[in-house]
């Protein structure tokens, strides 16, 4: 019998051949894409960490984004598509507070520019959060027994809702947010300086991913969110109250596209109805990359974006260009769903595997 047990285990176990021929491929590609970088940095160090510290940055916005689905998904098992358009909005509220509340043109004084940031990120993180804990409320609770397939159309049908919402509101053009961040120097390496407008984006960031792991991980609200995505029926069982902890799991995720959409409006300089579709597309992919339900993940995933999309863009040999970076960026989606669904710190499960 044991003989026996050995031997099934070990036929399980065997690999197949397309198991060593994708695993041959994928060490191809990486050694392919290691050489292109090293000969990049080589051909001009300079320009290689000024595309590296753009990289960063961007990486740092599709964060706090990517955060906002993986908590969801996490808690749910949902894909809240309208996520990309709450972002959207959040950009919206804080150019209308930088621009109508504040009245700030490019490069004002240090206090003003202080207050207009601090107001318009709490302003731009609570409404937000409300919006997107009364989509939960109104569109996501009344299908939470229903096949997955509702929800889902559902989401997508919120998101439509929401741009045709910030149309009514602003119209189809971009809205220009003036450049209030100061451009001046941070520290410099490799030649390459490092500049206020993109270290107040990692600054914001850092704080408010700490503060996410802190509640999900420390705080009383954070294991309730815990014991609901683990299993919701025995949360309700031991005295949690399910409803009110997805609707704060929401108000949390709405929080953080608030945020990232303070963020973006000033970084980028503009925002328009339309920006939160390819934005929270390309989050989700971070999030899916590293690994959905996972937070950590969720950051390394849409860091590894945000520096694919710069280097595609930026560097100057043998670079696709802007024009392949959406094929890129989800080529990478489908890979990951092919072949490691779990992501890159996601634990391999039987839905998942």
């Amino acid at each position: 019998m044991a003989t026996h047990a050995e031997t099934d285990t070990r036929i399980r176990l065997r690999r197949s051949p397309t198991s060593y021929l994708t695993t041959a491929a994928a060490t191809i590609l990486l050694g392919l894409l290691v050489a292109w970088l090293v000969v990049n940095l080589v051909k001009s160090p300079s320009y290689f960490f000024t595309i590296s510290f753009i990289g960063l940055t961007n990486g740092a916005v599709y964060a706090l984004v990517a955060l906002g689905y993986t908590l969801v998904y996490g808690i749910l098992e949902l894909i809240n598509f309208a996520h990309g358009d709450v972002f959207m909005l959040g950009g919206m509220f804080s150019a209308t507070m930088i621009i109508s509340v504040f009245n700030l043109s490019a490069h004002p004084s240090t206090g003003p520019m202080i207050a207009a940031i601090v107001v318009s990120l709490a302003v731009a993180m609570a409404a937000c959060g409300v919006i997107n804990a009364t989509i939960e409320r109104v569109a996501y609770r009344p299908l939470r027994g229903a096949p997955r397939l509702a929800p889902l159309i559902t989401a997508i049908g919120m998101s439509f809702i929401l741009q045709d919402v910030a149309i009514a509101w602003k119209g189809p053009s971009y809205i220009a947010v003036p450049q209030i961040l100061p451009t001046g120097r941070v520290f410099t390496i490799g030649g390459t300086h490092y500049k206020w407008d993109k270290f107040i984006v990692v600054v914001i960031t850092v704080p408010v991913l700490i503060a996410l792991m802190w509640l999900v991980q420390k705080t009383r609200q954070g294991k309730a969110m815990r014991a609901t995505a683990q299993d919701r029926d025995a949360a309700a069982m031991m005295g949690i109250n399910v409803d009110r902890t997805i609707s704060f799991t929401f108000l949390i995720a709405g929080a953080l596209a608030g945020a990232a959409g303070l963020l973006y409006a000033l970084y980028f300089g503009q925002v328009r109805y339309d920006t939160g579709f390819q934005l929270g597309l390309i989050a989700f992919t971070a999030a899916v990359l590293g690994g959905i339900g996972n937070l950590p993940g969720a950051v390394l995933g849409a860091l590894c974006i945000g520096f694919i999309q710069a280097f595609n863009e930026g560097l100057r040999w043998h670079s696709p260009g802007s024009d392949w970076t959406q094929s890129i960026v989800f080529s990478i989606l489908i890979l990951i769903l092919v072949f490691r669904p779990e992501g890159l710190l996601g634990e391999r499960t039987p839905e998942g595997a």
